[in-house]
């Protein structure tokens, strides 16, 4: 009996599970056609390798440019092609010509009656340039741009007065930034604005390309009477120009720009106009040594030659 259940359990094989399973190949069979041969050593690219340990500078200009041409390699250029971005124009295309006494309650003139005209025939331009402007920009309305604009020159002109020069360069283009900040180092300057006389309006409006069609700049000139404060301070705290206290009325031309093309351009400062029949502006105060007194100096001179002369006497 119990012969039989050894016999039994020999005869069972206890086979592992399922997951731990392995299929071998068994057969040494070798699949082997002799005209598939070329077939298959196509799938084999063979290609030379690049010999790192070569001198360059000792081989002629003629290898080198043959292995240059067998690798497919282009001449190095004996200059540098850097790509550049224009974010500004570097003036003014077509500048405004204001009328002559504006912003004078009274004057008559034949130069004022010629430029008017002069005015109305440049109306259409300005008015092709704003439909231009609006194919670029949906949402813009001349008369909510001059108060925006009114809103740039003033955040221009008090980061200035703040020495803020981040900020400047949100405002103020890059043409118009070396001057603004020229002859304002080591100064104080405090600016405020006080009211606007006549609201602003626009009065010019123009756009060009620059180097390729599509790459648009539009150009829009404002006209701002305003009522401001300025004093200018040197490094000494002594005044140089205007004052604190006293207002002047201003009457400015400001040209703002936008890179159109852009998709994220803003409208910045960019040139003031300044007619040809402008008062001159009154001259800075300058700061200069204190005269001394040549008389005083030739005494100080003959007290210091006595001193000596004591001084070898004893």
């Amino acid at each position: 009996m119990a012969n039989a259940i050894a016999i039994k359990l020999s005869s069972l094989r206890l086979a592992p599970p399922l997951p731990f399973l392995q299929s071998y190949r068994t057969t040494t069979a070798k699949h082997w056609i002799p005209k598939w041969k070329k077939d298959r050593a196509k799938k084999y690219l063979k290609f030379p390798l690049p010999d790192f340990n070569e001198n360059v500078n000792e081989m002629p200009q003629e290898k080198i440019k043959q292995k240059m041409k067998e690798r497919g390699i282009l001449p190095p250029r004996p200059w540098q092609e850097r790509a550049f971005y224009i974010s500004a124009t570097g003036g003014v295309f077509e500048p405004y010509v204001p009328p002559e006494g504006d912003g004078k309650a009274s004057l008559v003139s034949t130069t004022r009656a010629k430029q008017t005209v002069q005015l109305l025939e440049k109306k259409s331009k300005s008015m092709m340039a704003v439909r231009k402007i609006k194919t670029y920009e949906e949402d813009f309305d001349a008369k909510e741009f001059a108060l925006k604009a009114q809103d740039i020159y003033i955040k221009a002109h008090e980061s200035l007065a703040n020495g803020d020069k981040h900020a400047l360069r949100t405002f103020v283009t890059e043409k118009a930034y070396p001057e603004f900040r020229h002859n304002s180092f080591s100064k104080t300057i405090r600016w405020k604005f006080l009211d606007s006389l006549e609201p602003p309006r626009v009065v010019h409006a123009r756009c060009t390309d620059v180097i390729s069609k599509e790459n648009i700049f539009g150009q829009v000139t404002v006209r701002f009477h305003t009522r401001q404060q300025l004093a200018v301070y040197d490094r000494f705290g002594r005044l140089l120009h205007g004052s604190e206290i006293l207002a002047k009325d201003v009457l400015e031309y400001v040209v703002f720009e936008k890179h159109l093309a852009n998709l994220y351009g803003t409208w910045r400062v960019h040139d003031k106009i300044i007619p040809d029949w402008a008062p001159p502006k009154d001259p800075s105060k300058l700061t200069r040594i204190a005269p001394i007194e040549t008389a005083a100096v030739e005494a100080a001179a003959d007290e210091i030659k006595e001193e000596k002369t004591a001084v070898e006497a004893k």
